[in-house]
């Protein structure tokens, strides 16, 4: 299939360009970006080399037709004014949020601007329903890095725990922030420290995750959302505690998330004693998780760690592709990640 990826100068756009340049079906015939429209691809991504030779093209020129698939992989708040140029037929997976909330005040609260609209969103292990779902679409909201790991780690219990407080402590590598110049993300101020931002829950993914679990839960659920950003690359490792609403072991948790995830081939849930690592998840789309109950405190606590530009976006896009061109959901993408 043709496929385009737009806005491919930055983080997830090149690791997007390095998943499709060994995908069985997908086969990019455009890249493109905005400000490194006519620079080599390989001069802003040198780890590309199967890319020699080729240019981005700028957004403004780019001919559709013939074109069968495309990856947005834009800022916030400028999918929405690109799609209206899409022919209807091409496919569309869109790794911003333009698309991913149902409430117009929540988008307007936490991104400004407005509200474009509601695809089906790209989580296919969230619920029994959402694979199907996404299979029947021509268009796909991918995910927020953090929605994914959040989310993963937390919905099988979402039954079983208070969903009025749930608590999210989060660390990411600096790409999770993208490419452009920033003084709190250079190598001076980053290695070798760790800090905590967008405090007191006010970070975007917030009311992403709260809806995508309340559709799973089929009732109200709230989380306090505390994001961090780690002394490296690439990676999430997320902790996440709630109170429990009815007896449950150790053991009688690994369980459940083992029947839940049973099927899936890109969760990982480790052995009891065996804890998440960002490295083990690096350059893949699987997402390891690890659980307990704190008897002390009767909480369930879950360890989840995934590549934030993997199965937090990349990834995660190249799969719901599959899904919804009518592949297998694994195509392109059934590999370990680097480890350390």
């Amino acid at each position: 299939m043709k496929t385009a990826v737009i806005g491919a100068s930055g983080y997830a756009g090149g690791e997007l360009l390095r998943l499709l340049a060994l995908h069985p079906k997908f086969e990019v015939t455009l890249v493109s970006a905005h400000s490194n429209a006519g620079e080599l691809v390989a001069s802003v991504h040198p780890q590309l080399q199967s890319y020699t030779g080729r240019t981005f093209v700028s957004t403004d020129s780019i001919d559709f037709d013939g074109i069968e698939l495309v990856f947005l992989a834009l800022p916030h708040g400028e999918s929405s004014t690109l799609v209206v140029k899409i022919p209807g037929h091409v496919k569309i997976v869109d790794l911003g949020a333009d698309f991913r909330l149902e409430s117009a005040s929540q988008w307007e609260k936490y991104y400004h601007g407005t509200h474009a609209g509601t695809w089906v969103y790209g989580l296919p292990e969230l619920a029994t329903d959402q694979r199907e779902a996404i299979k029947k679409e021509n268009k796909v909201a991918n995910p927020g890095c953090y929605a994914t790991a959040i989310s993963l780690g937390i919905a099988p219990a979402i039954t079983m725990i208070d969903s009025t407080d749930v608590v999210v402590v989060a660390a990411s590598g600096t790409t999770g922030a993208g490419r452009s110049a920033k003084i709190n993300l250079i190598g001076s101020e980053v290695m070798g420290s760790m800090t905590s931002y967008k405090f007191g829950g006010v970070h975007q993914h917030t009311p992403e995750i709260e809806q995508a679990l309340s559709a799973v839960a089929h009732k109200n659920v709230k989380i306090s959302f505390t994001p961090m950003l780690a002394p490296m690359p690439r990676g999430i490792l997320s902790t996440i505690t709630a109170k429990l609403t009815q007896p449950l072991t150790t053991e009688q948790l690994h369980a459940i998330y083992s029947e839940h995830y049973l099927n899936d081939f890109f969760i990982d849930l480790l052995p009891l004693g065996q804890m998440p690592k960002t490295s083990a998840v690096l350059g893949s789309n699987k997402a390891q998780i690890q659980v307990a109950v704190d008897d002390h405190t009767n909480r369930v606590v879950i360890s989840v760690a995934i590549d934030n530009l993997g199965k937090g976006a990349a990834g995660q896009a190249i799969q719901n592709a599959n899904l919804i061109c009518g592949l297998s959901e694994n195509a392109g993408l059934a590999f370990d990640g680097v480890g350390s």
